[in-house]
Order: C-alpha cells, then sequence, then structure tokens
C-alpha cells in the first residue's frame, strides 16, 4: 500500500526526502496496523491523496474512514446515506483541497442508472450532493468507474462500458473548484491498413 498507493502518487523531491530516513528498497515490508478493529477484508480503498486513504468498510452497514496511515488518526465521515452495500464497480471517489484549503472527499455512487456525486467537506463535517451530467447513462450496471486521479485541480475518473455497446470508453472529469462534471471521450478507433503504423 505504501509503495503503490502513496509513494507512487508524490513528488519526487518528497520521496528523496524519506531515502534520507530509511530505506526504501522493494523488498523491505513494514506492516502498517488499521487503528480500527475490523477484519481486513471488509476494507476498500476508494482512493488516496496527498497520504490519506479513503476506505470503506463493508459491513452489514457501511462506513466511510479518511486515514493517515503516518499518523495512525482516521475520521468515520460516513452518513446514513451509505447504509446500502458498496459496489468496487459502482462506488468511486477522490479527495481534494478547495482554495480555503479545506480538505474535500468526493463519493460517487451508481445505483439503478443514477449517478449520485456528494461532496464531504472536513471544515464543516457534513456532506451535500452535487449536481451530476444530465442524459447519461454512466449508472448504468454496464458501465464500471475507476478510482479517481488528481491532476491539475481536476479529479478524472475512466468509465467503461463492458456490455452493449462493448468497449466504450469515457474520462469524466470533476474540476474542483466550480465542483461540476463533464466528459471526455475517447477518440475513435481509426481502421488501418497492417502496413500502417
Amino acid at each position: 500500500m505504501m509503495f503503490e498507493e502513496i509513494l507512487s502518487r508524490l513528488p519526487a523531491k518528497v520521496v528523496c526526502r524519506f531515502k534520507l530516513s530509511g530505506n526504501l528498497e522493494v523488498d523491505t515490508r513494514k506492516i502498517v496496523t488499521f487503528p480500527y478493529d475490523v477484519e481486513p477484508s471488509f476494507l476498500s480503498i476508494i482512493g488516496s491523496f496527498n497520504g490519506l486513504i479513503l476506505l470503506c468498510i463493508k459491513r452489514s452497514y457501511n462506513e466511510l474512514v479518511l486515514w493517515n496511515p503516518t499518523t495512525r488518526r482516521f475520521k468515520l465521515i460516513s452518513d446514513d446515506y451509505f447504509s446500502r452495500y458498496f459496489g468496487r464497480h459502482n462506488d468511486t471517489g477522490g479527495m481534494y483541497f478547495d482554495e480555503h484549503n479545506d480538505l474535500k472527499v468526493l463519493h460517487i455512487n451508481c445505483y439503478w442508472d443514477v449517478v449520485t456525486a456528494r461532496v464531504y467537506s472536513r471544515h464543516n463535517d457534513s456532506w451535500r450532493k452535487l449536481n451530476f451530467l444530465n442524459g447519461t447513462q454512466l449508472g448504468s450496471n454496464f458501465y464500471s468507474w475507476s478510482p479517481g486521479i488528481y491532476s491539475g485541480k481536476t479529479i478524472y475518473f475512466t468509465v467503461s462500458n463492458y456490455w452493449i455497446p462493448p468497449g466504450e470508453r469515457n474520462i469524466v472529469a470533476f474540476d474542483v473548484i466550480s465542483e461540476s462534471f463533464s466528459i471526455l471521450r475517447f477518440p475513435e478507433r481509426i481502421q488501418v491498413n497492417p502496413c500502417q503504423n
């Protein structure tokens, strides 16, 4: 988790600072225990940002947890909305800091062909609903959502249709300043002669 989810997303300068304090060889392992008593098979990592990890605890009810594995501090941020089952292909999210340095958690849920987007404010300790794109079928069970990737004040999600029409792929972009969504289409595949590059 440290290499794939945290260190791989940090700037190179920051990772070099860590190397002054210890050995970061791939074979070196350090066990980081979650401070909340839960079976590891019930944990799903939704995303990570600036060393924080967004987890879902899947039990008879779901809980979203914001966790800093370095300090071992965590905060339960879920409300009654998360009582239904969390699905790997149906739920995704991301994290960001707004212009007031407030940590925000974006959660997207696809359920019964409806996409619901909500954002949590750490400062206000509350959730609010966001407007999602009208007229899209991205909430269908035929679509699979990737975890969010933060880059340049935007969180990007790959949304793929794995049923009908097969292979349809979209990028859903969430602008963290305006808190609005847009769709970027993948280019159509071009039929070329096998001799062409």
